[in-house]
């Protein structure tokens, strides 16, 4: 036979087929396509190795082993008169003559042979073997050949076990072409015509029509294959009626629709995975469409909390600071009415001046920033009950919308992930918002706003209430401003006295309200600050599972897509290239 059964744009084709195919399996693994699906792929792929399949049987001793030597061009198979083939046996091309014996029933026989990176031969043992136990012959080499070349004996044409093994394969409709070997042994043709006609008559019987049959002699044709004169050669050639065969075999295997449906079919079992895996991913993507509007909201939602608390929370933390502000304008005034010359009597007793300062000055500020505090506190606790009532109110929907799939419904890992995170998370946000203590979060929050009250520089002391720690500040900032004016003093120096120790009473006194009043504001704005990020953080991370899967699998979904498209240009450009190649 021609070394090969493709033409130089086939074989390039046929290369560059196998190389796209295999990045194609790459990207369609990636795809959770199942498992019977991406086998389906795999078997077509190699099937592109043993682009033609040959079957060639017959009974023991028909010279089936010698036929496919002299096809071959080489002694590839060994021959002999006892049974050389107790197996089915594969015949491919490798880099080195090797037997690999799978089972008692198979092996694989590799050759480095141009012709079989085309072209695979199944060598099988006598038929009478196959009939009894050689079901992997009938159930897989059989259905898939492109011919089965039915090889019989000139000394024992058609045996029974010939005649049942035709029948076991006629099922499968392959085309059958007989070949009656050893026809060296008839001293005239019309011996040969004899067994010719009793083969035909019988075949015809089995098969339901006359096949072709082909006489020839591989012992004739291998010894061609040895002969050194050139003459002498072409005459055994001619005499062995392999030319014809082969004439036969290269116009049957050289069919452009043949080979069309061969480069195709890859292709076409290809195509079908995309479309499985495009409404694999159609599907997924149509369950994640309510998942992604919950997961948005959800996000929205503690978007929406966060703005709404940076924006309210300033104003609120401002209050306290204008009523500090009017409590250092009451004790500016203060000042300016009391410490003056006509008042001497009354600054000489300084008990009554601190007496005096406190009901004036101080009044009941300490009463109105705890109040004020607590209030915030209040707010800032019913915020966050709400917000978690409202996540818990998207994720019981997305749970309710679960519950409506029909019962027994087949879901994947995928949708078994997705309802689990939906359920835990819903769960736990459900048991936050039962569990919710308004009274305990808020007690809580007081404490902590005390405790960093009383940890400034100005304050160390704790635990003895928000009220009484603005007390202590505040008077401890007019301590050295009351009292200090002694009745001798103002009687030699009151004129020139009053005046400036009004004055530096205020100076300190305003100087002391603003380190009281950044140092009070600071810290109810970081320990109200912490809380707000607390807060925000503590619902991120509740629905975090949830959402961040959603959007894993939309990206995960995107890139299969993008990557589905790919393959499916890379499979129209395979389908054109095959489309000119085979026409020209």
């Amino acid at each position: 036979m021609r070394q090969s059964v493709l033409t130089e744009p086939q074989a390039q084709f046929l290369r560059e087929e196998k190389e796209t195919l295999a990045g194609m399996q790459l990207s369609l693994s990636r795809l959770d396509l199942p498992r019977e699906a991406m086998d389906s792929l795999q078997k077509a792929i190699l099937q592109l190795d043993e682009l033609f399949l040959i079957v060639i049987a017959g009974e023991f001793n028909a010279g089936k082993s010698a036929l496919i030597n002299a096809l071959l061009g080489q002694r590839v198979l060994t021959e002999g008169a006892t049974p050389t083939t107790s197996r089915v046996t594969l015949i491919k091309w490798g880099e080195q003559p090797a037997e690999q014996v799978v089972d008692e029933d198979f092996a694989v026989f590799t050759h480095p042979l141009a012709l079989l990176k085309e072209l695979n031969i199944v060598d099988t043992p006598g038929t009478n073997a196959i009939i009894r136990r050689h079901e992997r012959l009938t159930d897989e080499f059989v259905p898939r050949s492109d011919l089965v070349l039915f090889v019989t004996s000139a000394d024992h044409p058609l045996t029974e076990s010939e005649r049942q093994f035709l029948e076991r394969i006629l099922a499968w409709g392959k085309k059958i072409v007989l070949v009656l070997n050893k026809v060296d042994i008839f001293e005239n043709d019309s011996a040969l015509q004899e067994v010719r006609d009793f083969i035909l008559k019988h075949a015809a019987i089995i098969l339901g029509d006359q096949p072709r049959l082909f006489p020839v002699s591989a012992k004739l044709a291998q010894r061609a294959l040895s002969e050194a004169d050139p003459a002498e050669r072409a005459r055994l050639r001619g005499l062995s009626g392999l030319d014809e065969l082969e004439q036969y075999i290269n116009e049957a295997l050289d069919d452009v629709t043949r080979l069309q449906l061969k480069f195709n079919n890859p292709l076409g079992v290809a195509e079908r995975l995309m479309d499985q895996a495009g409404q694999g991913l159609s599907a997924q993507s149509e369950i994640l469409n309510e998942d992604k509007t919950t997961s948005v909201s959800l996000e929205t939602t503690i978007t929406q909390y966060e703005s709404e608390l940076n924006s309210e929370l300033p104003p609120r933390l401002a209050e306290i600071e204008n009523i500090l502000h009017r409590l250092e304008q009451r004790g500016l005034d203060f000042f300016d009415s009391t410490l003056r010359l006509t008042n001497v009597q009354n600054l000489i007793r300084g008990d009554k001046i601190r007496a005096e300062f406190e009901k004036q000055v101080l009044a009941d500020v300490p009463q109105q920033i705890e109040e004020h505090v607590q209030r915030l506190i209040d707010w800032l606790v019913q915020k966050d009950l709400h917000e978690w009532q409202q996540v818990m109110s998207y994720l019981q929907r997305r749970r309710a919308q679960n519950l409506d799939h029909l019962v027994g419904e087949g879901v994947g890992p995928r949708e078994t992930r997705r309802r689990e995170l939906i359920d835990t998370v819903g769960r736990s946000v459900q048991t936050i918002v039962n569990t919710y203590d308004r009274n305990r979060e808020a007690s809580e929050l007081a404490a902590s706003v005390e405790t960093a009250v009383a940890q400034t520089a100005l304050l160390e002391v704790g635990a003895v209430g928000l009220g009484t720690l603005i007390s202590i500040a505040v008077l401890s900032s007019s301590l050295d401003i009351t009292g200090i004016l002694a009745a001798s003093t103002m009687a030699i120096l009151g004129f020139f006295v009053i005046p400036f120790k009004r004055k530096q009473a205020k100076d300190n006194f305003r100087e002391k309200m603003q380190t009281l009043r950044a140092q009070l504001v600071g810290a109810l704005t970081t320990q109200f600050n912490d809380e707000k990020q607390n807060a925000i953080s503590r619902l991120k991370d509740g629905v975090a599972p949830y959402t961040r899967y959603i959007h894993s699998e939309l990206a995960r979904i995107e890139t299969a897509e993008s990557a589905l498209a790919e393959v499916r240009q890379s499979l129209s450009r395979l389908r054109g290239r095959a489309q000119a190649v085979l026409m020209n």
